[in-house]
Parts: C-alpha cells; sequence; structure tokens
C-alpha cells in the first residue's frame, strides 16, 4: 500500500507538472505579443508603448513600440524612459522596509515619534498614526485628498508646508476603516526615510535600490536623470486630438510617484520582488529581508473591486496591490501622470512579471495588453481583452462627452439671454483655501477670469451657468477638468466664497476639487 501511494503521487505530481507545462507553453510568442501591442497602439491611440516579460528569473521580452513623442520619429525601445508615477510607491515601502530590517524602526512606530510636527484635523488619528497607516491608504482622508497641492503642475508648495497642511484637510471617514487612495500620507512616509537614513529620499533610493540592482539608467525623478536623449513625452487626447503635455508632477511628490525608469531597469526590480528581494548572480545578496517582503506582499486594507478574472479578496499591500486572479496571487500597481500611464504585474508563483509603460494616459491600453499576456499563461482563450477595454472606455467617453455637452449648451443658452450683463455681481475679489492658498477672479478682456496662485496651469476664463453657478474653463484642455464655481452668499446676497466640483466623470481624482472651501479674503 505504501509504495502504492508513493508510485501514485509520483504519478500525480508528473501529471500536475505536465499539466503545468502545458499551460505555460500557451504563452504568447514574442511575435503574438507584438501583435497584441501594435493593436492596442491603433485601437486607443497611443503613441508609443514598452513592454517587458520577466519569467523564472530572466526578461524574455523586452521591446519598444511606436513613438517616443508624436513631435518627432525617434522609436520608443527596451531603454525609453518613462515615468512609473505611483509604481514609484513600492520603492517607499521597500526603503521603509530596508529601514525595518535595521531596527531603526517598525511598521508600527507612530509618525509623531519621527516628526514631531506631523497633525491631522482629528488629534486621535493624529497621535496614533503609524508608518504602516502612511503606506495602506487607510487614513480617513478622501480619494485623492489634497493632491493638488502637487498636481497638476509646478506647484509652488514644499514639502514642509505640505505636511503642515494635512491638519487642514477633512477627513470623510474613520481612521483605518476603509480604503481611499492616498498620495500625501506616501510623501509623509519619504520624509519618514530621510528622517531617520540621514540622507535625502532621493539619494537613499537611488543608493540603496537601484544602485545595488543595476537600474543604471533609472532616476528618482525626472530631475535627477542623467541623460534624456531617450525620453517619451505625455500625451492626452483633447476631442480628437493627441496633444503632447508637460510635467505633472513636482519634485515634493517623489515618494509618491516620481521614478523615471525604463523596461531594462525595471525588470531589475521585478526580478529582485519575486525573489523575495534577493539579488546578485547566485542571489547571495539582499535587498530586504523575507520577512520584510512577506509583510509587504500581506494584505494590510481591504478593498472592493472587480475581476475579469476568479477573484476573491482584493487588498492593499504595503505599496502593493493584492489580489487573487485564477487562483494564483497577484502583487501589482498602476501609475498615472499627466500623459503618461503605466502598470506593472507580479504572478509570483509562476515566476512572472509584466511590465508595460504608455506614453498616452489611456489605462484600458496597458490592462488590455497585461490581461492578454496573463490569459496566455492562464491557459484562457477566446477573450478579445483589446475590444473588451475598448468598448468600456468607448462607453465612458459617450457618457462623459453628453454630460459636457449639456453644459456648455446650457451656457450658450444663458449668453444669449444675459446679452453682456453680468448675472451674478460682485464675484471679483481673492479667495482662500487654507491649503491650496490663493485663487483670484479678476474681469479680464470683457469677462471673468480664474487665477490659482500655487497651481500655474488652473487658470482660465468662467462663465456663467445657473443660479449662483460659474463654469471655470481651464486654458490647458488636456486637464479634462473644467469645473463648476458654486458661489455662496452673505445676508446681502453678496458672493463671500465658493466650492469647485468637476463637470466630467473622467476627470482624474487628484483633482481633489470637492476637499477646497474658498473664503473670501477681505483686502
Amino acid at each position: 500500500m505504501k509504495n502504492l501511494l508513493v508510485k501514485n503521487s509520483i504519478l500525480s505530481a508528473v501529471l500536475f507538472v505536465s499539466s503545468m507545462s502545458m499551460v505555460h507553453a500557451q504563452a504568447l510568442s514574442s511575435a503574438q505579443v507584438d501583435s497584441v501591442v501594435n493593436k492596442t497602439l491603433a485601437t486607443f491611440n497611443v503613441p508609443g508603448i514598452a513592454v517587458g516579460i520577466v519569467k523564472d528569473g530572466k526578461l524574455i521580452h523586452a521591446k519598444g513600440y511606436g513613438l517616443r513623442s508624436i513631435k518627432g520619429t525617434a522609436k520608443v525601445d527596451e531603454h525609453t524612459l518613462f515615468g512609473i508615477a505611483s509604481n514609484s510607491k513600492a520603492f517607499t515601502a521597500a526603503a521603509l522596509g530596508m529601514l525595518v530590517d535595521e531596527h531603526k524602526i517598525t511598521w508600527d512606530t507612530r509618525v509623531t515619534d519621527v516628526i514631531p510636527d506631523f497633525k491631522m484635523q482629528e488629534s486621535y488619528v493624529t497621535q496614533e498614526m503609524t508608518i504602516r497607516d502612511l503606506i495602506t491608504h487607510r487614513s480617513g482622508l478622501g480619494l485623492g485628498a489634497g493632491d493638488l497641492m502637487i498636481w497638476p503642475d509646478s506647484s509652488s508648495v514644499t514639502k514642509s508646508q505640505l505636511i503642515h497642511n494635512l491638519r487642514y484637510l477633512k477627513p470623510t471617514s474613520s481612521f483605518r476603516s476603509q480604503y481611499d487612495y492616498d498620495n500625501l500620507m506616501f510623501i509623509v512616509a519619504g520624509d519618514i526615510v530621510t528622517r531617520v537614513s540621514g540622507m535625502s529620499y532621493e539619494d537613499f533610493i537611488e543608493s540603496r535600490i537601484m544602485k545595488p540592482l543595476g537600474m543604471t539608467e533609472t532616476a528618482d525623478s525626472w530631475y535627477r536623470l542623467k541623460s534624456k536623449k531617450n525620453i517619451i513625452d505625455g500625451h492626452a487626447p483633447v476631442g480628437d486630438k493627441l496633444f503632447t503635455v508637460g510635467l505633472s508632477f513636482t519634485e515634493v511628490g517623489n515618494a509618491a510617484g516620481g521614478i523615471y525608469s525604463n523596461i531594462t531597469d525595471m525588470s531589475k526590480w521585478v526580478i529582485a520582488q519575486i525573489n523575495e528581494g534577493k539579488y546578485g548572480e547566485n542571489l547571495e545578496k539582499s535587498l530586504f529581508s523575507k520577512e520584510v517582503h512577506k509583510e509587504m506582499w500581506t494584505p494590510q486594507t481591504l478593498m472592493k473591486g472587480s475581476s475579469p478574472y476568479n477573484t476573491h479578496f482584493s487588498s492593499y499591500g504595503l505599496g502593493w496591490f493584492l489580489s487573487d486572479v485564477n487562483g494564483y496571487l497577484q502583487a501589482s500597481h498602476t501609475g498615472g501622470l499627466a500623459g503618461i500611464v503605466t502598470q506593472v504585474t507580479i504572478i509570483p508563483e509562476l515566476k512572472l512579471g509584466i511590465i508595460v509603460l504608455t506614453n498616452q494616459q489611456s489605462g484600458a491600453a496597458f490592462t488590455a495588453i497585461t490581461n492578454s499576456i496573463k490569459d496566455s499563461y492562464f491557459g484562457i482563450k477566446g477573450k478579445d481583452r483589446i475590444k473588451q477595454y475598448n468598448d468600456s472606455r468607448l462607453a465612458s467617453e459617450k457618457k462623459a462627452k453628453e454630460i459636457t455637452d449639456k453644459v456648455w449648451a446650457d451656457i450658450a443658452v444663458q449668453q444669449k439671454a444675459a446679452k453682456g450683463k453680468v448675472a451674478l455681481a460682485g464675484v471679483e475679489g481673492t479667495y482662500n483655501d487654507p491649503w491650496f492658498g490663493k485663487v483670484t477672479i479678476a474681469e479680464k478682456n470683457g469677462g471673468l477670469y480664474y487665477t490659482s496662485a500655487n497651481a500655474p496651469k488652473l487658470q482660465g476664463k468662467m462663465y456663467f451657468y445657473k443660479g449662483n453657478t460659474f463654469i471655470v474653463k481651464w486654458n490647458e484642455r488636456s486637464l479634462d477638468a473644467d469645473a463648476y464655481v458654486t458661489f455662496s452668499l452673505d445676508h446681502d446676497a453678496k458672493p463671500n466664497g465658493y466650492k469647485l466640483e468637476a463637470i466630467s466623470p473622467l476627470t482624474d481624482f487628484s483633482f481633489d476639487f470637492q476637499d477646497l472651501d474658498f473664503k473670501r479674503v477681505n483686502d
């Protein structure tokens, strides 16, 4: 009986390995990946994409497609640099993990023990906030709260000002009760790295992580790149046309999304992650311990979510999204800047990593590519992921266009009826929000004009809409963030403040207009 059991076990193991090998044998060939990516370029109007596939410790596919910029003819290749945006968050988590390994902090060290002037609006949260809380999106602040201090352009807000301004942000949920994506807490986490290590966050990431891994072409921000000869322009659609866009993230935000890298270098990072922090010719060196790596890939904050795969849980770990897909653990992250979106996906049990970098802000494009590659490793056939995500994209864009078209049609009617008269008198003046700063609304060229002191891109002409509401139309049309400006009135019916709300449902959540509450400044 014992021998029979052994033989049956061996046979079962052989059949299992054989079955797994058959699944792996179905993986897309490089030519098939080429076909998927080229179709994606055309379908989603993306100028350039770079794709890397890591399997069993090797970079088996590394290739660029299309153009670095519509302004030229230079091609994307495996060395072309992209902003990886929020994929930088895993580097911040790793840096903290290295300091945990060195016993300089723990994941549950209180933030105020390191940054004494750290303060949230609620005293309990201030006292109890830990390093773990900073990087798990459960602070109680709303989605993208405070992002306008670092987005969409070269805001003048410094890191110390940003940390100070946290006290003005109103929570939308109880501390640790739910998931809401938060960039600012990662910036605070980066400051923890600086204060504990005694070196700048950027120097720590480059010297302690990038240099050991041989990520020689990568830097912690666009400003720190050694060479910009092979780098993309970001692109955004405005109507039916595509335009290049400039930088959209300040250096203050590096710990949340500053890194610029390429397929060649990012593959080294992914391989180290699959190897639980080990690297080197014989994996004789380690960035961080196996225990720290396990903690980073352990669910911390539960999430709601949907998936095209048989997924039972979705969560956020420490710098990584974690879920089960088709029976496997998946660690992944996405990143988005103006005109740039990226995705890193790891299936550790398959020793599989997929890196997709794009220079247009269509998240549907990288998802279609990643899931097409995943399908092949899972043995899933007959799914047209490009069509699936394009149909969803077109439906969302149609709905958004219907909303914005109606608003502008209503404005045209109002302007015709007003015959040049000001609909709501006395709105001109200076207004202030305690964390965002001052805004001026003034007469310019026969109309009202909106100017933000700390965010140069947030300026544009204002149009009367209805009642006490105007519309601000930003000069930078690629923002896709035109907003309602609804004024509050005092007892004499004079405007004394206002709130903003995005018109389009597709406006990026980092335009956190809902968190602003402007009050008139009495000169």
